[in-house]
């Protein structure tokens, strides 16, 4: 059986070190995630953006688009360096 490559950088990201997050913080936030983004409304949320992405089809083709809600729920198509990039830790709302 072939061993299963697994991301090197997984729970290594950057941002951890520069808020000074320790190795028990670190795992603490892990598992948080983890089961935040398991939640049956973050798979809709997903699959919404997924299915508008393959009807624009800009789903795996390396365009370098995502498809994004609008404050009013809209989707729209934006470069994903912009979609992703607003993250929302300045606590305001963060969607275009």
């Amino acid at each position: 059986m072939q061993d299963k490559k697994k991301n090197s950088l997984a729970g290594k990201h950057p941002s951890y070190d520069k808020l000074g997050m320790s190795e028990t913080r670190r795992k603490k936030k892990i598992a948080y995630d983890k089961a935040y983004f398991a939640t049956e409304e973050r798979k809709k949320y997903r699959a919404t953006l997924n299915k508008a992405n393959r009807k624009a089809k800009t789903y795996g083709n390396g365009d370098g688009k995502d498809m994004s809600h609008t404050k009013t729920g809209k989707l729209t198509r934006e470069p994903q360096k912009a979609n992703r990039a607003r993250n929302g830790q300045s606590g305001k709302s963060t969607k275009k």
